[in-house]
Formats: structure tokens, C-alpha cells, sequence
């Protein structure tokens, strides 16, 4: 299934975390909160301002990108479960 996101969405695929600690700690499934780092898949043509003036986006399908952590729409996209998001949700490009 394709999804192209409208206006100033984006579609973001979660990064995993680490399992191991820096001092080898194992964390487990239950412990682990959900990551607010991810992929943008798609991003939308950008918003409209109030002038009628079109707003580029930000990020490009490809950025690695720190979002907030109840941020999004989770939807699931041939068994891989993404993020459905505003471009405001979106804190900083990893780089």
C-alpha cells in the first residue's frame, strides 16, 4: 500500500533503540519506551499560509528526524507500523 501525505504531514518510520546499555546492560521489551527518532518515508507538498502563500517543507523523504514522543498517528503499512505527523510535531533533523 502507497501513502502520499497531505499538506504538511509527513509519514515516518520509527528507529529502533539500542538493547544494550552503554555499560552492557540488556533492556528488556517490557522496559523499553517507544523511540522518538525516525525515518521520513514521504512528506507532504507543504502548508498553505494565510496570504495564500505556499510553505515548503522542511524535511525530505530520506532525513533522520527527533519528534516528539506522543507525536502522530500510528498506522501500519504492509506490516511495518509508521507514524502519521505534522511537520510541527518534528523537533530537529538528526544529521
Amino acid at each position: 500500500m502507497n501513502l502520499k501525505p497531505l499538506h504538511d504531514r509527513v509519514l515516518v518510520k520509527r528507529l529502533e533503540e539500542e538493547e544494550v546499555t552503554k555499560g552492557g546492560i540488556i533492556i528488556p521489551d517490557t522496559a523499553k519506551e517507544k523511540p522518538i527518532k525516525g525515518e521520513v518515508v514521504a512528506a507532504g507538498p507543504g502548508k498553505t499560509s494565510d496570504d495564500g502563500k505556499a510553505v515548503p517543507m522542511s524535511v525530505k523523504a530520506g532525513d533522520n528526524v527527533l519528534f516528539n514522543k506522543y507525536a502522530g498517528t500510528e498506522v501500519k503499512i504492509d506490516g511495518v507500523e509508521h507514524l502519521v505527523m505534522r511537520e510541527d510535531d518534528i523537533l530537529a533533523i538528526i544529521e
